[in-house]
């Protein structure tokens, strides 16, 4: 490319390809803006990425997704982006989408729809029949105070009132009953969200749950297919969009505004707006530290990234294993809440099983993911090394033998789960948070990226508007995470630039 004198001036240049810049790029080239999204790796969408080993799909991110019945928000959203005819979604047991699974076998489903959730925890827990109410009826009230989860607008700031941000997930839901099984089955997938006893806002909580209880599925073949189908509307409608291109700094002109950015190999984009997908601390690093006032960058800087993951892909020998249409959430601990704060002996304490639905399986499935949490300090000793697809590097035998003990240790647990699991397994291969830092890249591996705090919810509230006029961020940082969350949050980006009503309008039309 040749140098930016004589390059085209992009309207936007979005630096990241997860499901917000995708979604950004997506809104801006439909509203005819010029649009180039740069992507450091291989492949395209961040958590939506996924690969195959000996013939088998794995998601790296993102294993179901709620709000997909008809006129439900994500539903509408996928509609006006223009690719929900072309998803291939399975829709999963209405009877029990998530089941919530304890040390002793004892196994509490969740149905879909409010309603069916709402009798079918009633007939496990009859004497706690007004309690079940009250929380339904607080999700229902806590959802509606966000606009655009009700695909709405509202002139007020899109962070609600203090109330609603303050008040915290642990303590409502230990409000509501004395029953600990009840307390431990109303929050037992709170691996959705790394829930924090001490920290997470109930909103998190509300907000996650109505979503999948609204029309749970699974994505055929991988989740993928959402980055592939948002691309292709994105250079449908005339943007541009570039893998294996990292964005490491930034050029200004005298009034403080950016020019272009600058890549890893000297090329550079202008533009006359620039949208970072990247996380909030990452992007201040690219675009200059004293480009930031000292506060903010400090602010940002400090905050606690919620924990990182360790994933554990599973194939099965042909027809060994059935298929199954639901996740299960499975604690060995007294407390659901404490599967965050793990002890390294007896880990791990919770985890999220969930089996891929193919195209091609049937009754039997092809694989098993299993996801459980790992502190990126455990990772620490290899953290100066750097492994993908676009910049392969090597990592030791050390390494790989951590990988491989703590796949052992999964198995193990898994066990209680399955007897006789092992027999069944063709091959294991795993993620740590240092996969998740290489690919997503955040400094730690983090799965959602800052953490909420019920108890100083202003901290922890990221603007899409930095102090660099033309520079806006977009991502899970801003409103909250998962493709509902991010979705919601790339069109509070895009308000700056599109006249808010008319947008949702369209949404709602579509």
């Amino acid at each position: 490319m040749q140098s930016s004198a004589s390059q085209k001036e992009f309207d936007f240049v979005i630096v990241g390809s997860g499901l917000g810049g995708l979604a950004c790029a997506t809104i801006l080239a439909m509203e005819g803006f010029s649009v180039a999204v740069l992507e450091k790796n291989n492949q395209l969408g961040g958590n939506l990425q996924v690969y195959s080993r000996n013939k088998s799909i794995f998601d790296t991110g993102v294993h179901y997704v709620g709000g997909l019945d008809e006129g439900e928000n994500l539903h509408q959203f996928f509609r006006y982006f223009g690719i929900l005819d072309k998803l291939k979604l399975y829709r999963m047991d209405d009877n029990g989408f998530d089941v919530i699974r304890f040390d002793d076998g004892s196994e509490f489903s969740y149905a879909q729809g409010m309603d069916k959730f709402r009798e079918k925890l009633i007939g496990y827990f009859p004497q706690d029949k007004s309690a079940i109410e009250t929380y339904c009826s607080k999700i229902i009230e806590i959802c509606a105070k966000f606009p655009l989860y009700n695909l709405s607008v509202s002139n007020e700031n899109y962070h609600m009132d203090g109330e609603v941000l303050e008040l915290n997930a642990y303590d409502y839901i230990a409000s509501l009953t004395e029953n600990v099984c009840l307390r431990n089955v109303l929050a037992g997938s709170n691996l959705l969200y790394a829930g924090v006893k001490e920290k997470t806002p109930f909103y998190v909580h509300a907000l996650i749950m109505k979503s999948y209880l609204s029309g749970a599925y699974k994505f055929v073949d991988g989740g993928s297919q959402i980055a592939i189908q948002m691309s292709k509307s994105i250079r449908r409608h005339g943007g541009v969009i570039h893998k294996r291109k990292k964005v490491v700094s930034a050029r200004y002109d005298e009034k403080g505004a950016i020019r272009e950015v600058v890549l890893d190999n000297g090329e550079t984009f202008a533009g006359k707006h620039f949208i970072s997908n990247v996380h909030p601390s990452v992007t201040i690093d690219i675009f200059g530290q004293e480009r930031f006032l000292g506060v903010y960058k400090n602010r940002v800087q400090n905050l606690e990234n919620s924990i990182s993951t360790f994933l554990v892909h599973i194939a099965f020998k042909e027809n060994t294993f059935k298929y199954l249409n639901y996740n299960i959430y499975q604690h060995h601990l007294n407390d659901v809440w404490d599967g965050v704060h793990y002890d390294e002996a007896t880990w791990p304490q919770t985890y999220f099983i969930c089996t891929p639905r193919i195209s091609r399986t049937g009754e039997y499935a092809d694989s098993m993911s299993v996801m459980t949490y790992m502190k990126s300090s455990e990772t620490d000793q290899w953290s100066e090394t750097f492994r993908t697809v676009a910049e392969p590097g090597e990592r030791d035998e050390a390494y790989e033998k951590f990988k491989s003990d703590k796949e052992k240790k999964v198995i193990a647990q898994l066990e209680n789960v399955f007897p006789g699991i092992s027999e069944k397994i063709k091959h294991v291969h795993s993620a740590t948070p240092l996969t998740f830092r290489d690919y997503i890249g955040n400094k730690d591996g983090s799965l959602y990226g800052v953490m909420k705090d019920s108890a100083s919810p202003a901290r922890t509230q990221i603007n899409t508007k930095t102090r660099i006029p033309n520079l806006h961020l977009t991502g899970q940082n801003i409103s909250l995470h998962g493709i509902l969350g991010v979705t919601v949050s790339a069109f509070v980006t895009c308000f700056s630039f599109v006249n808010k009503d008319k947008l949702i309008q369209k949404v709602k039309n579509a």
